[in-house]
């Protein structure tokens, strides 16, 4: 789990046998059998007969059973101490609730920058967080990132933190390294509407799936399986092979794309097939747990 949170297992990740695991770690192959089952359970890792074990989603701390009844037992405990020293009950709450406001306050004087691999999307999730934050929050792309021009570079060192979609994560370290800014990740959920939208066609119909990432590619596999459309006939591919690419559209019935792939597949499109936009949205709890990251972050700043 912590080299999943750390990115150096990235979704799609093949994980060792059980038996390569034991013999590593020193511990028997039922240890690591077990551990395994709980990972799968658990939704962090799916196996395929025959292929293996990989990692299927990122780890969700914010995944966390009774966080409210948590929390009460925190309120608790303050009120607690604060009557045993003479404070009345209304004192605390006045305490309480000037603390939240400084943080809430804190938060929205931040700015942030949130990457994604497409312009689209960044700019979505971007509006997004910054309405769930109230924080100003300015989208760039890994092509800006990569490029590093002088608006850019601007834009970095303005803002107090970096975030972007776990399975970009580690890239998006890499690339802004030399900033000194802390990247925080936030996992994304499949847009239902668009899985509908595929499990409406007959079957037979032949599917292309182009995305950027063998992380996306993996991610869209698992999520048409999870929504019980594994025994499609879809070609998935992150392809920069210009022939390769015209093959996978000219043989496919419906092409499915990451939004950015979208252009780059529609001029090749020359019989006009229909192509399909995967869409994803921020997930609830990852923003919540975001939130909590950021006021932490500030205050040790």
């Amino acid at each position: 789990m912590d080299l999943i949170r750390n990115g150096s297992l990235k979704v799609g990740s093949k994980m060792p046998t059980e038996r390569e695991l034991s013999e590593k770690l020193k511990l028997s192959r039922n240890t690591v059998s077990t551990a395994y089952k709980e990972l799968e359970q658990d939704g962090v890792l799916k196996s395929y007969q025959g292929r293996g074990t990989f990692v299927a989603e990122e780890a969700k701390p914010w995944k966390t059973e009774g966080i409210k009844e948590k929390i009460i037992k925190f309120v608790d405990l303050g009120l607690e101490e604060a009557l045993e020293i003479g404070m009345d009950a209304d004192e605390f709450l006045e305490i309480v609730t000037q603390r939240v406001e400084e943080k809430k306050e804190h938060m929205s004087k931040m700015t942030a920058v949130y990457v994604e691999c497409n312009v689209e999307q960044a700019k979505m999730f971007s509006q997004q967080l910054s309405s769930s934050t109230n924080m100003n929050i300015s989208p760039l792309t890994l092509a800006d990132l990569a490029q590093m021009d002088s608006k850019t570079k601007e834009t970095i060192e303005k803002s107090q933190v970096i975030i972007a979609t776990f399975n970009h994560v580690n890239e998006v370290k890499e690339l802004t390294q030399n900033f000194g800014r802390d990247v925080l990740g936030v996992a994304i959920n499949p847009d239902l509407g668009t899985i509908v939208k595929i499990a409406r066609f007959p079957d037979g119909i032949k599917f292309g799936f182009i995305c950027i990432s063998e992380e996306f590619k993996f991610k869209i596999r698992g999520a048409l399986e999870e929504a019980g459309l594994g025994n499609l006939n879809i070609v998935y591919s992150n392809t920069q092979n210009e022939e390769e690419l015209k093959t996978i559209v000219n043989n496919s019935d419906v092409l499915i794309v990451s939004p950015g792939r979208y252009n780059e597949v529609k001029k090749y499109n020359k019989f006009n097939k229909e192509i399909i936009r995967f869409l994803y949205s921020l997930d609830n709890g990852s923003v919540k747990a975001l939130k909590s990251k950021i006021v932490e972050i500030n205050y040790q700043k």
